[in-house]
């Protein structure tokens, strides 16, 4: 794999997927190897995906300070990238947790971005964070079936405090929406994907002043496309709508029967949208 130097001579290494115009892609969890965002559907079928492992995850190193897995220090690690690669400026696409680095990221450097796509987002950088009554809602929308009777019950105790990993397990379906093969093998990947440690201190006091994020993103004049899973409960769509309205050129769309993972619920679906979004604004 590809590395370069972050500022502070950590060594992190990206994937590329593809060809096409370079999009780059920052991926979830928190602090999650990107290898779990595939290929996006078929995205790379017309964009040279640029899939960066954060700092301690996957290929790339650990840094000496861990302090810099928060979150807000990792922005010059994307901009570390960005001037790696050359891209004057770049279109960027962010899943989930990332979706906070990737909005960081546009409050200080917005002369640097495109088109942003923001995947199943969250944004308690913007004080948009989903609750659990948020995430509880969407989980009832499946009730009366199994295995989502099971995983509601299961996440229910997950978000009372009682957070185990058998419960994760049986809770698993509800982020997808279809538990299927497909599915469940990304799931069980998961368990060798994330840097636990590092995920703590992704969201460490004093990682954002939201008022200050939002204040700067009035700056950022590339489009942004918050999509979001209609199954989803972190964000569900009318809170996805809020981030989209935080934003000065924000559009959102909402992927029907769709979960966290929208680009495995339906493959075409997702790649078609993101790629019309990259190609028209629109």
């Amino acid at each position: 794999m590809p590395t370069f130097s972050a500022y502070d001579g950590t060594e992190l290494a990206y994937r590329t997927l593809g060809e096409g115009p370079p999009l780059v892609c920052l991926p979830g969890g928190p602090m999650r190897a990107s290898r779990y965002l595939g290929d996006l559907g078929g995205l790379a079928a017309g964009r040279t995906l640029i899939l960066l492992d954060l700092r301690g995850t996957g290929d790339s190193a650990v840094p000496a300070d861990e302090s810099t897995y928060r979150a807000d220090h990792q922005v010059a690690d994307v901009e570390a990238l960005r001037a790696h690669l050359g891209l004057e400026r770049m279109d960027l696409l962010a899943h989930s947790a990332a979706g906070n680095l990737a909005l960081l990221y546009a409050a200080a450097h917005p002369q640097r971005l495109g088109r942003t796509v923001l995947v199943t987002p969250t944004a308690w950088v913007l004080d948009l964070a989903s609750t659990t009554e948020h995430r509880l809602a969407a989980a009832r929308l499946r009730s009366g079936a199994e295995p989502y009777d099971t995983a509601l019950e299961a996440y229910g105790r997950i978000l009372g405090g009682a957070d185990t990993d058998e419960d994760w397990d049986r809770a698993a379906p509800l982020f997808y929406g279809r538990w299927d093969g497909t599915a469940q093998a990304h799931y069980a990947a998961g368990e060798h994907e994330q840097n636990e440690k590092a995920a703590a201190a992704f969201v460490g006091p004093g990682a954002c002043d939201p008022p200050a994020i939002r204040a700067a993103l009035r700056r950022l004049a590339g489009e942004v496309l918050v999509l979001a899973g209609a199954l989803d409960g972190n964000p569900p769509p009318g809170l996805a709508e809020r981030i989209a309205a935080a934003l000065p050129a924000g559009l959102l769309d909402v992927q029907p029967a769709a979960a966290h993972f929208p680009w495995l619920d339906d493959p075409a679906r997702f790649a078609g949208r993101v790629e019309r979004f990259l190609t028209t604004g629109a």
